[in-house]
């Protein structure tokens, strides 16, 4: 990874990986996309890949596949690609209260979705008091941790990023130990996912968790950052990912002249292309800010 801190377009049409206009653009791709791929796109420039985590648990809460059947499916679609990714997404397991205790009663207002909850997982029948939060982030936090150690003894040769996994700042902290715990030091790691953050970016905690971590010489990669993040916190950064492109495109007019092309710029590079553009200069641009921190 270079210095200067890297911004992955996020996109879920994997043909991107080759196509010209992204050569010098990094493209962020879930492993939902490519698994299904018998023949992959090539790469022609930079790319990492998500582990597609955040949809497992929501819709299973669970990993249904294990570690060997995930770096199986990983080296396949390596191999496929062509080229080796900046980093690779682990099996970690986030800790949003509403991934952890599903139904509706701890979903963000106004989502429609539903989650299944990880009650099973974590040991408990339907029968079983629910977990708090506290032990029930500390289990999640376990198994992202192990996972990582087994990615690593299974493929040692792919770039398996680490990724902290918390709710509260203290949460983020305790998984920190728990990496030293292994042996693992993440000052030493070319980059550390920050996970569980993207559905509430915005508040003031989420400034200091990435500040504390930074602070402590972390090169940090946040997971789906919108454009108001990145202004708060973006220097503070090694790397960000996101593809709120095609949310903003859905809803809005076509560009000029795509309106006989398609109904709304949703899977358009063009547009992708475009909103890339307003999200560096808000990555160059940030907001002065004044944080208290307690390392």
């Amino acid at each position: 990874m270079s210095s200067e801190p890297v911004f992955y377009l996020g996109t879920h049409h994997p043909g991107w990986l080759s196509r010209p206009e992204f050569a010098d653009v990094p493209l962020f791709i879930s492993r939902n996309r490519l698994t299904g791929y018998k023949t992959m796109p090539r790469a022609v420039g930079r790319w990492a890949m998500d582990s597609g985590g955040f949809t497992e648990l929501k819709e299973h809460g669970r990993w249904r596949t294990s570690p060997s059947e995930f770096v199986a499916d990983v080296r396949r679609i390596v191999e496929g690609v062509g080229r080796m990714p900046d980093f690779c997404a682990p099996q970690d397991w986030m800790c949003e209260p509403w991934v952890i205790f599903g139904k509706n009663r701890t979903q963000p207002a106004g989502s429609p979705a539903r989650f299944e909850g990880t009650k099973a997982a974590r040991g408990l029948t339907e029968n079983d008091p629910e977990h708090d939060l506290d032990t029930a982030v500390a289990l999640h936090q376990m198994a992202t941790v192990t996972n990582l150690l087994d990615l690593r003894e299974l493929a040692p040769d792919l770039p398996w990023m680490p990724v902290l996994q918390g709710w509260t700042l203290d949460h983020y902290r305790r998984c920190a130990d728990l990496y030293a715990q292994a042996g693992i030091d993440l000052t030493a790691e070319p980059i550390v996912g920050l996970g569980s953050v993207c559905r509430r970016q915005a508040t003031s905690e989420i400034d200091e968790i990435v500040a504390t971590f930074h602070a402590r010489g972390l090169r940090l990669h946040g997971f789906g950052v919108k454009t108001q993040g990145l202004g708060d916190y973006g220097s503070e950064l090694a790397s960000a990912d996101s593809m709120a492109w095609s949310f903003a495109a859905r809803r809005a007019e076509p560009l000029p002249g795509h309106d006989a092309r398609h109904k709304n710029c949703a899977n358009c590079p063009d547009w992708a292309l475009r909103w890339r553009q307003g999200v560096l200069a808000a990555i160059d641009s940030p907001r002065p800010r004044q944080l208290a921190l307690a390392l």
